[in-house]
């Protein structure tokens, strides 16, 4: 990406790459929420995408994300958790994010819910499905994914919102495409099991949002194509 873009013009040029898949797809644009991956980025930067026009914002590691938050407070702006959480920085994080992404195993899904529960507040969260199988990423396996989902419903202090999904890095946007159909697929099976909508599918990056908007994401997470390179 041209780095003498503005921060409007970026945004600008993602949100239409969305329009376009959704046209493609016979979806509502409306249907796709863009998640900014701010990690790495500082307040600035984040103050001036928020400025042009953006509200919700991704982050991944807590000890960054909480200074940042607490700056660009007077913003209003809306925040998730996409990293890994472990479970000592569950106490930073619950309560704080509107949602969190990544979710894994009921022992970090327990903890979640007793410190929410403490707080009052149910939290918002999606099960991470490591659908690929990578040793190397965080995500449930497969086939643990219905079980994990149902014993999320016992859990009062969380409300399970649907998927994400991080499938393996390719430089072809069309590599991914089945695992993210099979993504939808899954998600799809989830909510007649439970017997509600389970409303989010979270997937898609820079280099595949529209691959991953046609096969049915509700939250695309893009950074690269946002803010320019990680600065760290």
């Amino acid at each position: 990406m041209t780095v003498s873009l503005s921060p409007h013009e970026r945004l600008e040029r993602v949100r239409e790459r969305i329009a376009a898949a959704c046209a493609r797809a016979g979806r509502d644009p409306a249907s796709v929420t863009l998640v900014a991956v701010s990690k790495t980025h500082p307040a600035q930067a984040v103050g001036a995408l928020a400025r042009a026009g953006q509200t919700l914002f991704g982050e991944s590691y807590v000890q960054e994300a909480l200074p940042k938050m607490d700056a660009l407070s007077p913003l209003g702006l809306s925040w998730h958790f996409i990293g890994k959480l472990q479970k000592n920085k569950v106490k930073y994080v619950a309560g704080r994010f509107e949602l969190i992404h990544s979710v894994d195993s009921l022992e970090l899904a327990r903890v979640l819910h007793e410190k929410s529960s403490a707080l009052g507040v149910r939290q918002g969260v999606l099960v991470q499905a490591n659908l690929a199988c990578e040793a190397a990423k965080s995500g449930c396996r497969p086939e643990d994914v219905e079980s994990l989902a149902e014993a999320f419903e016992e859990l009062p202090g969380l409300e399970l919102r649907g998927l994400m999904l991080m499938p393996p890095w390719n430089e072809d946007p069309e590599a991914n495409r089945g695992l993210f159909a099979r993504a939808r697929g899954l998600r799809e099976r989830l909510s007649e099991r439970l017997g509600r909508e389970l409303p989010e599918l979270s997937m898609g990056m820079s280099h595949d949002l529209e691959t991953a908007v046609e096969e049915g994401a509700t939250l695309v997470r893009v950074g690269t194509d946002l803010f320019g390179a990680r600065e760290g």
